[in-house]
């Protein structure tokens, strides 16, 4: 017997989704904008069918999720042991916490001439920027937990004998993931957003670069197209990330 709610779960989305492609046909007939400036469904599933023919959708999408994946992935490489410094040592949670909210609040873009200048137009500049977007919201929301792990949990794993490598791996990283899992969900979102950007200002590839490719040539169907594969893309990434919580040591911090 199939569940309801599973059902309802895909027949929902999938009505609203039809929905919105018969307005968006109605406006389309109604001659509201001019056909160049508003595509037609029909007109996007054809533009769809050309990129896929060309392959070039399928070599843009990768080269923005190679740019995500490094850029974000050096982040949290650096920023989970960075922000586990910075909460469990009080001096250096005071000496560059403000250093940290600075450029936490310094938009990624704003990077984007200097990035130009340092690294040129290609892979790196991208990368740099999704770094920069991700690092600093890495390391405060590690530290953030990091710092409020109650002391009994050290207390229990002192008097059990744990070493601090231990005490790290089995008591204080199982204890923050929970809210770091979190913070890695929307930094990823953010990531996804700022190549995007970055790619349209700065680069010779990538779905950004293609995204202006098409508004430059007056081609609004493969623009529509870039963009519905865009958002697609971050709902799965967003989707990736949320398996994490499924994980037995930091599904029961979402079940405290």
């Amino acid at each position: 017997m199939r569940n309801p709610g599973a059902i309802r779960a895909i027949a929902l989305p999938l009505a609203v989704v039809a929905a919105m492609v018969a307005i968006w046909t109605i406006v389309w007939r109604s001659g509201v904008f001019h056909p160049s400036a508003f595509p037609a469904p029909l007109d996007v599933v054809r533009a769809f069918g050309e990129e896929a023919r060309t392959g070039r959708l399928f070599t843009d999408l990768i080269t923005s999720l190679f740019r995500v994946t490094c850029g974000f992935g050096l982040a949290v490489l650096t920023g989970i042991p960075a922000g586990l410094w910075m909460g469990q040592k009080e001096a250096a949670r005071t000496a560059f916490l403000p250093i940290v909210n600075f450029f936490r609040n310094l938009s990624p873009l704003a990077w984007i001439p200097f990035a130009i200048l340092w690294f040129g137009v290609g892979d790196a500049s991208p990368i740099f920027l999704i770094f920069l977007s991700a690092f600093f919201p890495v390391v405060l929301a590690t530290m953030a937990a990091a710092a409020n792990v109650p002391t009994i949990y050290s207390r229990v794993a002192k008097d059990f004998g744990m070493s601090d490598a231990e005490k790290l791996m089995r008591v204080t990283l199982p204890a923050i993931m929970p809210q770091v899992v979190t913070t890695l969900r929307v930094t990823a979102g953010v990531c996804w957003l700022v190549v995007v950007a970055a790619e349209m200002i700065a680069g010779r590839d990538g779905l950004g670069f293609a995204v202006m490719d098409a508004r430059n040539g007056l081609r609004t169907d493969i623009l529509v197209v870039e963009m519905i594969v865009i958002g697609l893309v971050g709902v799965g990434i967003d989707r990736g990330l949320e398996q994490l919580t499924k994980i037995p040591s930091i599904r029961w911090g979402y079940e405290r």
